[in-house]
């Protein structure tokens, strides 16, 4: 599969791939009950593509077929799963899990590689038509490192899968909207992965899904700087004068509405006011902290770049609590579906 665009179905039903990701994690119990808190009788649902209240806020509604990607063995053991197969969703069974011996919440390199199959079958559905979009519940990166995979998530398998060169990670919940300049990476490695090109394709990207998928005609996008206080001018740490303010000089002859870099609190708290429509991180934990502060339980991470819409909750496995389905929240896997069907639709 390469990375030219996949065509949407023309069917007027959107068709929604959900893989359950680590079969020993949350992710079978959350796919089951989101999946039964939206479907009705008519398996439609309507939501807001921006916050309520936003100036962009527009109602949109779609009708959705649910195509699971997982194995039975697994899900048979969640609560609702045979309802939901009498009310029509289907389920691709991978029949890759022993019934044998499986536990919930148990780190294993069996479950890592259950988990990229899930993907790989993801993967031909959407090239064949079978789904629209893509929706993946949380996989854990010591399990599928421990299979072998040298994958640190789901975007970088994406992009290795699909050779996608421009991939960015956009992390959304109803008061933020994050795209990341690193992701995966170790703190002290953060610094020699910036470069002003890369900052200007995250913008970029940025800018056109803020146009395209979230229909913000005027979008704008702050920059946080990578040091406290954004560097003070270079007398703490250089990557802004030397890397950051350059982009942004760039991005600003392409773009309007382009500010930074500012101290990461600075730019966040602005953000939060309403005075941007998206802030660029330039390491994981920048974007995340502010993100889980203010609602983490419907946060979702949308992949930017992929030839198709792929989302997925802002979450990790759960394996503390897997097993134990009561518990489960599958209130950012809901927000996940949601996006994943407004940007089908269109």
């Amino acid at each position: 599969m390469n990375s030219r665009k996949i065509p949407i179905s023309k069917s007027r039903r959107i068709k929604v791939g959900i893989t359950i990701g680590d079969p020993s994690g949350i992710g079978p119990a959350i796919t089951i009950k989101a999946i039964r808190k939206l479907i009705d009788s008519s398996g439609s649902f309507s939501f807001y593509s921006s916050p309520r209240g936003h100036p962009e806020a527009r109602r949109a509604e779609g009708p959705v077929d649910f195509v699971i990607i997982g194995t039975s063995s697994v899900l048979d053991r969640i609560p609702g799963f045979s309802r939901l197969l009498r009310k029509g969703v289907k389920i691709v069974d991978l029949q890759n899990v022993s019934r044998k011996g499986f536990e919930f919440g148990k780190i294993k390199g069996e479950y890592g590689r259950v988990s990229i199959e899930y993907l790989d079958r993801a993967l031909n559905l959407l090239k064949k038509g079978a789904i629209d979009c893509l929706v993946t519940c949380p996989i854990s990166k010591e399990s599928i490192n421990k299979a072998g995979f040298k994958y640190r998530g789901h975007t970088e398998y994406f992009a290795k899968r699909l050779k996608a060169k421009d991939v960015v990670m956009m992390l959304i919940n109803k008061k933020l909207r994050f795209s990341l300049v690193t992701r995966h990476l170790a703190v002290k490695d953060v610094s020699g992965a910036l470069s002003i090109d890369k900052i200007c394709r995250v913008v970029s990207a940025t800018y056109l899904a803020l146009k395209k998928i979230f229909k913000i005609s005027r979008p704008r996008i702050v920059l946080c700087g990578l040091n406290p206080h954004a560097s003070d001018n270079g007398l703490i740490g250089d990557e802004e004068i030397k890397i950051i303010k350059p982009a942004v000089k760039n991005l600003k002859k392409m773009f309007k509405g382009i500010n930074g870099p500012f101290s990461s609190d600075v730019a966040i708290c602005r953000a939060l006011k309403g005075e941007y429509d998206a802030v660029v991180a330039m390491y994981h934990d920048q974007a995340s902290i502010p993100l889980k502060l203010t609602g983490s339980n419907r946060g979702v991470n949308l992949t930017l770049g992929l030839p198709f819409i792929r989302t997925s909750p802002l979450h990790g496995t759960a394996f503390d609590i897997a097993g134990r389905h009561k518990l489960a929240d599958p209130n950012s896997l809901i927000a996940a579906i949601k996006l994943a069907v407004k940007c089908a639709l269109g």
